[in-house]
């Protein structure tokens, strides 16, 4: 008999949630056959009970998605953008990028503590174009949506981190890191066969509570339309190919959840301008320590002073995120890299979801808004064309 979930605790900060969560933000690598029992084992915590608590907090809020991630850099082009949009238009291009548009993922309104470079672009975004599709067109088709003056589009040259672990990062001391340098993720293009697209959608799409059980895949092969052999071989092959990212279940990281906890109060971009082909030295020490959850080499150009390394961090206290911030900077200097240019810019209002990278779902998109798909495609040349 399932327990009745509204006794069951949901709060981050209970003892056994917070031990499940240690292990199921950022811990399950790959593509999981038996997360739940994987969870289970790490964290010590019987898998009925790993089930029903990821429920309760599921439910009420506490986590905010479930899902199989995808490494989407390999599957579809996609960009950090900096937008400019009139102050009195801000909340609303906010609105309409995280309600409206598919290929939006991250939304934030981020801000500077004094004016600098670029801090008028109060506006960023991630998006995908799916294969074949232009990101500069779509980027081009929002800024009309949203009134935009200027966007600056930032696509990933490498990755050096990529991960969340807001319960396991509390109480980090400045300058904690590994052992060793971050490894590199390249961000080159995979192609997929009509079967491996028809799983990766099914793998993707994120649990509802009602569907988080121990055979939590049987049902995604039917939706695949192939049995649960195939389905599970497919899922091991693009784990292979480096497609797949990790389970994971995110937490609610910006709002007030249960006993009005919050995960984190303050999430930090951190910018850096690193001299010419150090970039790649650069973004693995930034990326090895412990407090970074994204880590890219990405371009900003004269907008932002030309920095070349970004990372993420988030804090519940902006002093403690600006020690780590002034840990890594010392560190860098270290290790050789001096950087001619830094800023941190500062999250405010903030919503996430998935961005879609399906060429079919891009071209029924514009069909829906009456613009012939053939007209997005990116141009011979362009980043993501067909060859």
């Amino acid at each position: 008999m399932s327990p009745d979930h509204s006794t069951v605790p949901a709060a981050v900060s209970d003892p056994v949630n917070a031990a499940i969560l240690a292990v199921s933000e950022d811990r399950l690598s790959g593509f999981q056959e038996d997360p739940f029992g994987e969870i289970a084992a790490k964290s010590g915590v019987p898998v009925d009970t790993v089930i029903d608590r990821v429920v309760a907090m599921l439910r009420a809020g506490s986590v905010r998605r479930v899902r199989q991630t995808l490494m989407s850099t390999s599957l579809a082009k996609g960009s950090l953008v900096a937008w400019q949009v009139p102050n009195d238009r801000l909340e609303a291009a906010f609105d309409y990028m995280f309600r409206e548009d598919p290929f939006s993922g991250h939304v934030v309104i981020r801000t500077t503590d004094a004016v600098t470079p670029g801090s008028s672009y109060r506006l960023w975004t991630t998006i995908k174009a799916p294969q074949g599709f232009s990101l500069r067109k779509h980027a081009e088709l929002l800024a009309r949506d949203v009134g935009a003056e200027s966007f600056r589009l930032m696509p990933a040259n490498l990755v050096f981190a990529l991960g969340v672990g807001h319960v396991r990062r509390r109480g980090l001391e400045p300058g904690a890191r590994a052992e060793t340098l971050a490894e590199p993720m390249d961000t080159k293009l995979v192609e997929l066969s009509d079967l491996e697209w028809r799983v990766l959608v099914a793998l993707k799409r994120e649990f509802t509570p009602e569907e988080i059980v121990r055979d939590i895949w049987r049902a995604r092969a039917e939706e695949a339309g192939v049995d649960l052999a195939t389905f599970v071989q497919v899922g091991r092959d693009l784990n292979e190919r480096r497609i797949i990212g990790r389970f994971s279940t995110f937490l609610e990281h910006v709002k007030p959840t249960v006993n009005n906890e919050r995960v984190t109060r303050y999430n930090a971009l951190f910018h850096w301008a690193v001299p010419r082909g150090r970039e790649i030295d650069a973004g693995r020490e930034v990326g090895r320590h412990y407090v970074i959850t994204h880590a890219y080499w990405r371009e900003g150009g004269p907008e932002f002073r030309d920095v070349n390394i970004m990372a993420v961090a988030h804090g519940m206290e902006k002093p403690a995120v600006l020690a780590h911030k002034a840990a890594i900077d010392e560190h860098l200097r270290e290790a050789g890299i001096d950087f001619t240019y830094t800023n941190v810019f500062w999250g405010g209002r903030s919503e996430i979801k998935p961005s879609e990278i399906s060429p079919i779902a891009y071209r029924e998109y514009c069909e829906r808004r009456g613009i012939d798909p053939n007209t997005m495609l990116a141009d011979i040349g362009e980043e993501g064309a067909f060859v």
